[in-house]
């Protein structure tokens, strides 16, 4: 069906409110004139629009046509991702959090360096960027392909037209127009779903006759406990692995801990983390419930062969564009659904690039730059990003059967940075060289088995070719970071040789390449020699090691520790209202003592105290 004046007009509505958003924001306050203000917020966002920016930036337009799709063709299994959100959020409250909020940053990869040195720093950044800005085109152009195949929507006049409208109020508004821009987009979205559910529900007779159908037919999934990692999806890949999945995007991701630090306090913080997982389950249980009314709808009005879609993607937009072909403005809703979807997380590629470029790549290397300067430069940057992401969005277009693995890249890169940022906090005996040599180790393993996966996949091995406008089958944006390829429509044969290492369950390949660079990383710091205690910054371990060592023999505590500080003794925070004149983002200079008071305690530690020799210490 086409779409009528209304559905346009609801569309259209979408992106005013998007740009009025963006404009209100450059005109109001201190008018982003700030680098703070520009790409912090501030630092005076409350948790709830935080933690519903948090899941807009995870309910991407993938996701809103890819979990669907997966639940009607594979049935519910993949629900059992919603057990992996309680440790995925909890670890990041409480482990990762804690230590970027008390460092004052701006940058996560300041972190590295302050850990590390200025080596490991510039290369988590530029692997960032290149995960980002290859993603970034994808996920604009990919759901305007399936909406055009559908619909007849003009494809590059929606490219053009969602590309410049979140250029525009990303780079006018900073950090604050996308977060609220992202509360607006996260109650669109969830109005579009559940207005097709509804309707859809009530075609078919009710929630009682879709449950019906679906246990009927074998949709309706137990748990399924087979320890083998080669299986597509069990409980333990969808809720063990998930939870590195999350830990990618929840506790390392820019985008998202770009959030965190613009929290007025981390207190705040922690409550956005928090308030997010209900929230998230909610979410969940909107996508698998309308894969389960498609389904029941299609066993009840089954469409003929040759009007069913060519491809997982189009599933969803196949089933709209039916169940509501008799009610105006509910299709548009839903593609402003869509778009919403597509908007909040390019919003957040374009202000988190911005970020990593000014404070990693640019500031370095122009410390006398004016606030001024470096927000307009900030200001140029997001608009650089934006344009750049149309380009890549025209890329994109070109790459034919590649579009899959194009859309894994950005997967391949979640783990080892995950990885990465474990072995700083984790093993004080880590050392740079340790730190880079696991990152390019996690990188080439993620590769290998990501581009193995792929050609044996296109070569026929374990499939048919891959679909030019195919989107992942399980498409959250947590799915995407750690996903190299869809899973095949039938079961593959037995695999033997290098084709089991390629048949590694993708709920798996977080775990596997963020472990990768962690026992990489320790093995070559201690062959090169660990962290000099001295030459170490206690702050920059997590506070939760302590505790955690308690539990082990005094010499493994030694081995691991290597003589390093103790984290647990370690100043906590200056207040966290409290900047340094002297040193950026209000950091305290490290040197061989440092000062501070914690809770009314005065203390005096030098930076090389042994952790090892720590007292236990209560949660």
């Amino acid at each position: 069906m086409e779409f009528t004046a209304i559905d346009y007009s609801i569309f259209a509505l979408l992106l005013v409110l998007s740009s009025a958003i963006g404009l209100f924001y450059a005109l109001s306050g201190d008018r982003q004139r700030t680098v703070q203000e520009f790409l912090l917020a501030n630092r005076d966002m409350g948790c709830l629009p935080v933690a519903l920016s948090l899941l807009a930036s995870f309910q991407s337009a993938v996701a809103i046509l890819g979990v669907p799709a997966e639940i009607f063709r594979f049935g519910t299994e993949y629900w059992f991702l919603g057990c992996s959100y309680f440790l995925g959020l909890l670890i990041p409250a409480h482990v990762f959090i804690p230590v970027f909020y008390r460092l004052r940053l701006t940058s996560t990869y300041e972190y590295l360096e302050l850990r590390f040195n200025k080596t490991v720093r510039v290369f988590g950044t530029v692997t960032f960027i290149f995960q980002m800005v290859i993603y970034m085109g994808v996920v604009l152009y990919a759901p305007a392909l399936a909406l055009n195949a559908v619909t007849g929507f003009d494809l590059w006049s929606a490219v053009l037209t969602m590309g410049l409208v979140c250029t525009l109020y990303t780079t006018l508004g900073g950090l604050k127009a996308v977060i609220w821009t992202d509360v607006f987009q996260t109650l669109v979205m969830l109005a579009g779903q559940v207005a097709v559910i509804v309707v859809g529900a009530w075609r078919v007779g009710g929630m009682a006759r879709v449950w019906r159908v679906a246990e009927q037919q074998g949709k309706i999934a137990g748990i399924d406990l087979d320890p083998n990692p080669l299986e597509r999806h069990t409980f333990w890949s969808l809720a063990v692995g998930g939870i590195f999945m999350m830990l990618s995007l929840y506790g390392v991701n820019q985008a998202q801990v770009q959030r965190y630090l613009s929290a007025r306090s981390e207190r705040e913080a922690k409550l956005s983390c928090y308030a997010v997982f209900p929230c998230q389950q909610i979410v969940l249980c909107l996508s698998c419930l309308t894969g389960l009314v498609m389904f029941a709808y299609d066993r009840e009005h089954p469409l003929a062969p040759s009007q069913r879609p060519a491809s997982s993607d189009q599933l969803v937009l196949f089933f709209v564009m039916d169940v509501l072909r008799d009610l105006p403005g509910l299709p548009g809703l839903f593609v402003a659904c869509l778009f919403s979807g597509a908007l909040s997380t390019i919003s957040s590629a374009f202000n988190s690039l911005a970020t990593v470029t000014m404070e990693d790549l640019v500031r370095p290397h122009f410390p006398g730059l004016s606030e001024s300067r470096a927000t307009l430069l900030s200001k140029l940057l997001a608009l650089g990003y934006g344009l750049l992401c149309l380009g890549m969005a025209y890329v994109s277009s070109m790459l034919g059967p590649v579009l899959q693995a194009a859309i894994s890249i950005f997967g391949m890169v979640g783990g080892p940075l995950l990885g990465l940022f474990c072995l700083g906090m984790f093993f004080p005996c880590a050392n740079p060289t340790g730190a880079v040599v696991g990152l390019l180790a996690g990188l080439v393993m993620a590769f290998w088995i990501g581009i193995g996966s792929f050609l044996h996949a296109t070569g026929g091995a374990r499939g048919g070719p891959a679909n030019s406008t195919a989107l992942p089958t399980v498409g959250n944006l947590s799915t995407v970071l750690a996903t190299t390829l869809p899973p095949p429509t039938s079961a593959p044969p037995s695999p033997t040789g290098l084709q089991r290492f390629y048949s590694l369950s993708y709920m798996w390949y977080s775990a596997h390449n963020s472990t990768t660079v962690i026992v990489v990383g320790v093995l070559v710091s201690l062959l090169t020699g660990p962290t000099p205690a001295a030459a170490l910054d206690p702050r920059t371990i997590s506070p939760v090691l302590s505790r955690l060592l308690c539990c082990l023999p005094p010499k493994m505590r030694q081995w691991l520790c290597c003589g390093a500080g103790d984290p647990a003794q370690a100043p906590g925070h200056a207040d966290a209202t409290e900047k340094s004149s002297r040193v950026p983002n209000g950091l305290c200079a490290p040197g061989p003592e440092q000062h501070g008071e914690e809770e009314g305690q005065g203390y005096i530690r030098s930076a090389g105290a042994p952790i090892c020799a720590v007292q236990e210490t209560s949660f």
